[in-house]
C-alpha cells in the first residue's frame, strides 16, 4: 500500500542511496536526496526526488539540508545516511592493510571518516530536528566491520566501531524525544545498482541494494512500541558470524 504525507531525506543515492529513494518514491513518500557531485544530483532528481547539495562529513551542513528539506517537503519522518564516507585518497588494500604495514595517513582516511561522517549526520539531524519540533527515524547505515574486526581491516573496523557507538549513544539520547535511531548493518558487499556483480565475489554472496533499501522502509515504519535500534543483513551465500 503506497504511503502518504510522509518525507525522508537520503544522504548518498550514487548505489544503496538510490535504491532506498526509488523504492521511497514508488511508496508514496515525498524524497529528497542530498549529495556533493553534479552527476549524483542528477539522479536523485531522475527519481522523482529533490536533490539538494550537502557534504555528510560537516556538522553544519548537515543540519542546513535537513532545516532545508523538511521546508520542503513539509515536514521529516525518516533521514537516513546511506552516504559513504573517506577521507581523502584511500591508501592500501581494502581496509587500510594489516597495522605493521599501513601508511602514515590511513588511520585518516580508514577510521576517522567513517566516524566523522555518522557524528556530523546524527549530530547535525538531531540539532535540526530539535529546532523544528519534529520527530523522526534516524538511519544510520553500516557494514559488518562495526561487529568485528578482521585481519588486514583493523583500520576500517575501527572506523566502523566508532559508526556503532556514535549510533548507540544517539539512540539512547533521542528515545525521549521520539526520535528513533537505528543502525543498520549490511554484513556484505553491495551489489552495485546496475547489476554486473563485482569481480571474484560471488553474486549470491552480495546484498541487494533494493532489499536492503526494503529493511530502510521497514525500520521506518515501526511504532514507538516496537523500535529497532540494530538491524543486521547477511545473504545467505556470505558467511555469517553470530
Amino acid at each position: 500500500m503506497a504511503q502518504t504525507n510522509r518525507s525522508a531525506l537520503i544522504f548518498g543515492a550514487r548505489n544503496l542511496g538510490r535504491a532506498i529513494i526509488e523504492t521511497l518514491v514508488a511508496q508514496g513518500w515525498n524524497v529528497a536526496g542530498a549529495a556533493r557531485s553534479d552527476e549524483t544530483l542528477a539522479t536523485v532528481a531522475a527519481a522523482g526526488a529533490i536533490a539538494l547539495r550537502s557534504d555528510i562529513t560537516d556538522q553544519a551542513a548537515v543540519r542546513a539540508t535537513v532545516e532545508e528539506a523538511a521546508q520542503a517537503l513539509g515536514g521529516m519522518d525518516l533521514v537516513v545516511n546511506a552516504a559513504a564516507a573517506y577521507g581523502g585518497n584511500r591508501t592500501g588494500p581494502f581496509g587500510g592493510g594489516p597495522l605493521a604495514e599501513a601508511a602514515p595517513d590511513a588511520f585518516d582516511s580508514w577510521s576517522v571518516a567513517p566516524a566523522r561522517s555518522a557524528f556530523a549526520f546524527l549530530s547535525g539531524t538531531a540539532g535540526a530536528l530539535a529546532t523544528l519540533d519534529l520527530h523522526a527515524t534516524l538511519i544510520q547505515v553500516t557494514g559488518g566491520s562495526s561487529r568485528r574486526a578482521m585481519p588486514g581491516r583493523g583500520l576500517w573496523a575501527a572506523g566502523a566501531f566508532g559508526v556503532r557507538a556514535i549510533t548507540q549513544a544517539a539512540a539512547l539520547e533521542l528515545r525521549e524525544q521520539g526520535i528513533h535511531v537505528a543502525l543498520l548493518i549490511v554484513d556484505a558487499g553491495i551489489e552495485p545498482y546496475a547489476g554486473g556483480g563485482r569481480p571474484g565475489v560471488d553474486p549470491a554472496a552480495l546484498a541487494d541494494p533494493r532489499q536492503v533499501a526494503d529493511a530502510v522502509v521497514f525500520l521506518a515504519e515501526q511504532g514507538p512500541r516496537s523500535a529497532t535500534h540494530e538491524l543486521q543483513v547477511t545473504p545467505l551465500a556470505e558467511t555469517w558470524v553470530p
